[in-house]
């Protein structure tokens, strides 16, 4: 792997306004960055090159980022992420065969509000001894990162060919032990290719925009009661989408009962405001031996 300058102009949306990006040769710097007075530096910006073995040959890759994250009571943490969503990689059509567009290929890759607000969530979670927690639909990790900086028995799962290796980098970052990391997908059968496929009972199961899609068959729900022990706790941080209602309604059957915390966020520019909730379904052992013999 390589990771080269790209040539030609470049002009994507979330790149800081003071960045400049011009025609370069490989090798060659890919932006000069002449920052107002006070200004906040630069992300560097970087374009993935690969090379694959029946060809030989360099295929043009994505463009990342690298930002410093402020989280709320926990050490900043440096990420690396996509540069916007307009990056797509599926040489080898992995991502397609797991159900993932081209369209939705990016969002894994991308720092999002609701995600930041259940890092800082964790942040704020007592580390407890024996404790297993999850994290599903982990994208890049930020709530995992954070609860395993703290010590926590932490597991990151997602269903994004690509999040193992932007886990992976992100550890490196930070300076930071291996983190483990299970492919977890709801809603279709497991690949049998897969190597990792995700295991096990947790206490603590976490998650951000879960709630995008439609799931009239409750196969979000059915995933996080395979997964979970009976008296888990389940945290879902969701910016208000209309799918709430039903998922809520699917926990239930599972013997999930709900507490909703709202969440509002004044707009800080560039970031817009963000309004959402925290849904907490809690379940007793009681609950899911009921639910079980339905």
């Amino acid at each position: 792997t390589w990771c080269w300058p790209s040539p030609g102009k470049v002009s994507k949306q979330g790149v800081h306004p003071c960045c400049t990006y011009t025609a370069a040769a490989d090798r060659v710097p890919l932006h000069r960055c002449l920052p107002p007075p006070h200004a906040p530096p630069c992300p560097p910006v970087f374009r993935f090159h690969f090379a694959l073995p029946a060809t030989r040959g360099l295929m043009p890759g994505y463009l990342v980022k690298h930002q410093s994250i402020a989280i709320q009571g926990v050490e900043n943490l440096a990420i690396r992420s996509l540069l916007d969503r307009q990056q797509f990689f599926d040489p080898l059509g992995e991502a397609e065969r797991r159900g993932i567009s081209s369209a939705s290929w990016p969002l894994f890759g991308l720092l999002w509000p609701s995600g930041a607000h259940l890092a800082t969530r964790m942040a704020q979670h007592p580390v407890t001894p024996g404790e297993r927690i999850l994290e599903i639909g982990c994208g890049l990790a930020l709530a995992a990162l954070v609860a395993h900086r703290r010590g926590a028995d932490v597991t990151a799962s997602d269903c994004h060919p690509m999040a193992s290796a932007f886990l992976l980098e992100n550890l490196r970052l930070n300076h930071l032990p291996p983190l483990p990391y299970r492919h977890g997908q709801w809603g279709s059968a497991i690949d049998p290719s897969i190597a990792d496929p995700l295991e096990g009972r947790f206490d603590l199961v976490v998650g951000s925009d879960l709630l995008y899609e439609r799931d009239s068959d409750g196969a979000l729900a059915s995933f996080i009661a395979l997964h979970t022990t009976p008296a888990a706790q389940v945290w879902v941080i969701d910016p208000d989408r209309g799918n709430r209602p039903a998922f809520t309604r699917h926990m239930a059957e599972h013997g999930f009962a709900v507490h909703e915390e709202r969440l509002y966020t004044p707009a800080l520019p560039p970031e817009p405001r963000y309004k959402g909730r925290v849904l907490v379904y809690t379940r007793t052992p009681e609950a899911a031996a009921v639910a079980a013999a339905r």
